[in-house]
């Protein structure tokens, strides 16, 4: 650590230490591929025991890049919106990245041209749209590189990355058949809100599984996301003795719905089964432990930083996209067959 008072360490310094050249502590400070890695970390080593913080200002007068990612996301406090914003800074500073959040409100119609505006002024060698909505908004134009993130508006852009997020169409499917395959003749489903990406692809997909089977298609009720909102429609379904299934959109709104369903004298998963979607901390110590969709966000934004830095390090050749991120079935103990 520098003490107060003295002149910060130099490159000049870090360049004696770790036995290379200025040139070298250049090199792996602007994130050059023609560095090796013994060589890289023996100089950030030495930039981390002298102190060493490089002048950022005036490198991207020298080279144009900022060594900065901007990211637009939802302004919530939903699970996975903001799941995904930590997992995204975590691996961003990991890849030697500094991450600038500019965030959208679900009540401005030009919110994701604005936050995008926003990161342009400041700065950014690239874009992130990790947007969850859909605000019906003419193709916006970006004259940095663009990674998005599962559902995303149309852009026009210099390269356009995109990266499947697990929104939840095949989770979807495979939670609305895992329901069916107990013994249930059909799934009621807790959407939400159509504006979201998430929300209409996974009432799509369950749309869809119960179709497939020749299964019964009850009518969809929305929701908001929140737990309030999944036990007004849990109240509202616990009223028909032939709802014996539910899927719900996310974990809170299952919850929810579970304790409209205890409160209204209905058994879980004795008389009705419930499964949510996102996993969230939660989920597995409600009463009963909630079955679930766990989709990891550390995996998605630690495989789409790499896919997007591989690129601004050598923009020349687009690296080749990662697999489509994956899901998993957690299996509790909030459902089973129907009652006989």
């Amino acid at each position: 650590m520098v003490d107060a008072g003295k002149r910060p360490p130099s490159g000049t310094a870090v360049a004696l230490l770790a036995g290379v050249s200025q040139k070298t502590v250049s090199r792996v400070f602007n994130n050059e591929p023609s560095v090796t890695e013994e060589t890289r970390t023996r100089v950030l080593a030495a930039a981390q025991q002298l102190g060493y913080r490089p002048n950022g200002a005036a490198r991207a007068l020298l080279t144009g890049r900022h060594d900065r990612i901007g990211v637009v996301s939802l302004s919530t406090a939903h699970y996975g919106p903001s799941s995904l914003l930590v997992a995204l800074e975590r691996a961003a500073r990991r890849a030697n990245y500094s991450l600038i959040v500019a965030n959208s409100f679900d009540d401005d119609a030009s919110g994701i041209k604005a936050a995008v505006d926003n990161l342009l002024v400041q700065g950014v060698d690239a874009i992130i749209l990790s947007e969850p909505i859909d605000d019906g908004e003419a193709p916006i134009t970006v004259d940095v590189p663009v990674l998005t993130l599962g559902g995303a508006p149309s852009v026009q852009a210099p390269t356009v990355l995109s990266m499947p997020a697990a929104e939840g169409g095949a989770a979807a499917t495979e939670v609305t058949r895992h329901l069916l395959a107990l013994g249930h003749r059909t799934v009621h489903h807790i959407a939400g809100p159509q504006r979201w990406w998430a929300a209409r692809e996974r009432q799509r997909s369950w749309h869809e599984a119960l179709t497939a089977t020749n299964a019964a298609v009850p009518q969809a009720l929305t929701g908001d996301w929140t737990p309030r909102s999944g036990y007004e429609l849990g109240r509202e379904l616990a009223r028909d003795p032939d709802v014996t299934a539910i899927f719900a959109a996310n974990d809170d709104m299952a919850i929810g719905a579970i304790h409209a369903l205890h409160e209204a004298g209905r058994q879980v998963p004795g008389d009705v089964s419930v499964a949510g979607f996102d996993d969230i901390p939660l989920a597995a110590h409600v009463t009963p432990p909630l079955t679930t969709v766990s989709t990891d966000n550390a995996e998605l934004a630690e495989n789409g930083l790499h896919y997007l830095t591989a690129f601004l390090a050598d923009p020349d050749h687009v690296p080749a996209a990662p697999q489509t991120h994956q899901h998993r079935i957690i299996v509790r103990n909030s459902t089973g067959p129907p009652p006989t």
